[in-house]
């Protein structure tokens, strides 16, 4: 499906919407001009009818029931309280009102503003459902006309959201354009790449590396690239047995298929018998959140179940001492006790690695994974808090939580330690022309 002008299109029409294209973009920048109000206001008016139930029955008519609860806990992204706070944390009050600078050291005034970046294409990724919809209105709360390429799995969520939220607010129809068009249609990820001013891409490595080809000359790419995350145990964690079932809790909900997850539990020990004593007290805790939280991807359920067995069959065949880590099975729940320190991307639902990473270790084995960091859930006594966040800080990671709200969404948070509405806008500077005269003196321009 493709979404243009506020209207469901079918794939026989891309190609000559594409034609058409790069001229209704050049209209909609040279005549229309969105001011970050009017998207807050229809932004906040889609989320309060959401959250109301209002569209229940839209949403399970397209075939999308399962996803009813999960648009629910999506609306406090929409509300404008939210909004606008991350407009003024990101951008600023008054962001788009010019600032003057008066003259000075012999040279003209000059007026200073944020516009839009222009045309943005983003290239979403499905880890998230409504993500593609979110990235769009990130572009939209900075006045840029969206292009959106669907990941493969959205099941049509984001044309819905969007269609939605165009209906509230019918001028934002000329500033979004959203394609199904699978990755390997080179031919037209290049055509869209071509009308864009900037390159928005969510996803790993192959992604990233996918869209810089797509690039062309002049274009910005900004890239949201693959993170991983982990919890940090620090003292008696016997003690904290709720942070601890809030723990579980959260790697069975995400399933660990956010940047945002927990892919390894790392305990604050040389010790591998406290590993292990951690995985007989924290498998029952696991298994009990596993029970609230079923894996429903029945293909994810099946790949645990064949990976199990060929880990048993692998066991018996060469013996289990040949084994490098030891299992803690749980039922569609896994803990894995492994000798090294590395942080890598667990095998996801429910499986996660058990690991030692004593303090005076923690910034060389994290810094082996620079620029790939994202959340420390940290478990800690109070008198070390403030010394470990800062040591987990220094070694590069952006954001700090509980171990239970690793992918919780912290108010005026920046996403990878940056703010995204400030990669979405370009500033311009225009010289005053009030006659006040310049500096002719050769030696003040050499």
């Amino acid at each position: 499906m493709i979404l243009a002008d506020g209207v469901i299109l079918g794939r026989e029409e891309q190609s000559r919407l594409l034609d058409e294209l790069e001229d209704h973009i050049n209209n909609t920048r040279a005549r229309e001009r969105l001011d970050t109000e009017t998207v807050i206001a229809a932004i906040d008016q889609l989320g309060r009818r959401l959250a109301a139930g209002e569209f229940d029955g839209l949403i399970e008519a397209v075939g999308l029931s399962g996803k009813i609860e999960e648009l629910r806990s999506f609306t406090r992204l929409l509300s404008r309280d939210y909004l606008k706070r991350k407009v003024d944390a990101e951008l600023g009050t008054d962001w788009d009102v010019p600032t003057v600078s008066e003259a000075a050291f012999g040279l003209n005034g000059t007026q200073t503003r944020a516009v839009p970046l222009g045309t943005l294409l983003h290239v979403a990724a499905g880890n998230m459902d409504f993500l593609p919809a979110y990235t769009v209105v990130e572009g939209l709360l900075t006045g840029n006309v969206n292009l959106l390429k669907l990941p493969q799995a959205d099941g049509g969520a984001t044309i819905w959201t969007l269609q939605k939220l165009i209906g509230i607010e019918p001028r934002l129809r000329h500033f979004i354009y959203v394609f199904d068009t699978p990755s390997d249609d080179v031919t037209t990820l290049r055509r869209l790449a071509g009308m864009a001013d900037g390159i928005v891409v969510w996803g790993g490595e192959g992604a990233v590396t996918a869209a810089r080809s797509l690039a062309p000359p002049g274009a910005k790419l900004i890239e949201w690239g693959h993170r991983v995350s982990f919890a940090y145990l620090s003292g008696d964690w016997r003690a904290q047995t709720h942070q601890l079932t809030a723990l579980a809790h959260h790697i069975v909900r995400t399933e660990q298929l956010l940047c945002s997850s927990c892919q390894t539990i790392y305990l604050d020990t040389r010790d591998m018998t406290e590993i292990e004593k951690f995985c007989e007290n924290f498998l029952p805790m696991l298994e009990a959140a596993r029970e609230e939280h079923p894996v429903e991807d029945i293909g994810a359920a099946a790949a645990i179940t064949l990976e199990n067995l060929t880990s048993e069959i692998e066991a018996m065949i060469t013996g289990s001492a040949a084994e490098p880590c030891r299992k803690y099975r749980g039922k569609q729940c896994e803990l894995t006790a492994c000798e090294d320190s590395e942080l890598t991307v667990s095998q996801l639902f429910g499986r996660v690695w058990v690991k030692r990473l004593p303090e005076e270790q923690l910034l060389p084995v994290l810094r082996r994974q620079k620029g790939c960091l994202q959340t420390a859930g940290l478990l800690c006594n109070e008198r070390n808090r403030e010394r470990l966040t800062d040591l987990l800080i220094r070694c590069g990671i952006n954001r700090v939580t509980t171990p239970g709200g690793m992918s919780d969404v912290m108010m005026g948070e920046s996403h990878d330690g940056e703010y995204p509405l400030r990669r979405y806008v370009r500033m311009v500077n225009i010289e005053r022309p009030a006659g006040e005269t310049r500096i002719t003196d050769p030696s003040l321009n050499s």
